[in-house]
């Protein structure tokens, strides 16, 4: 894997194509764990059977992100996320496939994943970084999600890549260590399938990896793949994104932004419900996204940062920033720029 590090702006919201397989695995696991009723009614919430989701190559973000949250709420076990990701099987990865098979090696794979939200899925904005011989992913969680649930999809993600490079390859992998920003806990399980140590009470979640293990190369026959596969069309939540980011440092009001997106300020709030989120939030998205961006280039003095989006105020401009991440900009900067390639 070529040692690039920075930001990347994965987080998908709402209508946003999110690939099947995650949600037929989640599905098949629901089943397994939480028994037919369960699973059933779930797909009934969704809006569709298990024949239908067999054929289909993507689903929106609020399906999988509903079904997920049906299972760590409904769940007694607390690792349930960490044992989600642990199950899946690389053949059933039915898009990334096609991809992977043009791949040598497992950081080449890596990079793919993060780069490509809209075919591996991701609910956070990561920070890749490389500190000696490690290399970090950092999850940044500018949706504003629950501890707990931050937690299930972040221990989630961690078993689901490390189950997949397992898989790829022949050689034995392990994850070092395990960051949680979070108060200790239980993490048997966790610790026994990734060998990683685990830190609690840290600044972010995050994971590392040596990066010797990321040279390994592939050991997997792909047979009978389909077609690369891409997102048909452009989802909702992407036209409000798209011009929200167009109209910065100054988005407008949501009357007159419905009036642009031509409907009623009614209509668009509906719309934006149904997919889990509202207007306020996706500029807040779209704003924290671009100070991270600002922030991590230290090319600005933070009051040009704060101008440029949209703040009269430089101390109103550290007060969000803290609100949207935890930290003030520069205590943010100081913890992330350490290391950076």
């Amino acid at each position: 894997m070529q040692q690039e590090s920075g930001y990347k702006a994965n987080m998908m919201v709402g209508d946003q194509c999110y690939p099947a397989f995650e949600l037929r695995n989640l599905l098949n696991f629901i089943e397994t764990h939480l028994g037919e009723s369960v699973a059933n009614e779930i797909y009934q919430q969704l809006g569709l059977g298990p024949s239908e989701l067999s054929a289909m190559q993507f689903v929106y973000v609020w399906q999988v992100e509903f079904a997920m949250e049906q299972l760590r709420t409904l769940s007694p076990d607390h690792e349930i996320g960490a044992r989600l990701g642990a199950s899946y099987q690389v053949s059933t990865l039915d898009v990334l496939l096609p991809f992977f098979d043009q791949f040598t090696t497992l950081g080449e794979c890596l990079t793919f994943v993060i780069k490509n939200p809209d075919l591996a899925g991701s609910f956070s904005d990561t920070l890749i970084r490389v500190e000696d011989s490690t290399l970090w992913v950092r999850w940044l969680n500018t949706g504003k999600v629950s501890a707990d649930k931050f937690s299930f999809q972040f221990q989630h993600s961690v078993c689901a890549l490390l189950g997949a490079a397992r898989q790829l390859v022949k050689a034995s992998v392990n994850i070092d260590e395990i960051h949680f920003a979070s108060s200790p806990h239980a993490t048997v399980f966790l610790s026994q399938i990734t060998g990683a140590q685990m830190t609690f009470d840290c600044d972010f979640f995050e994971w590392g990896i040596n990066l010797d293990v990321l040279k390994t190369p592939l050991d997997y026959q792909f047979d009978q793949l389909s077609q690369i596969a891409v997102p048909d069309g452009i989802s909702f939540i992407d036209e409000v994104l798209t011009h929200i980011r167009t109209c910065m440092p100054t988005p407008p009001k949501l009357e007159p932004f419905a009036s642009t997106m031509h409907m009623s300020d009614r209509s668009l709030r509906r719309k934006l419900s149904a997919a889990g989120t509202t207007y306020q939030k996706l500029v807040d998205q779209v704003r924290c996204q671009a100070a991270i961006n600002l922030i991590l280039a230290d090319e600005l003095p933070i009051e040009e940062i704060a101008e440029t989006l949209g703040y009269g105020d430089v101390s109103h401009f550290r007060q969000s920033f803290k609100h949207w991440l935890g930290y003030p900009p520069g205590h943010f900067l100081r913890l992330n720029q350490l290391h950076m390639e």
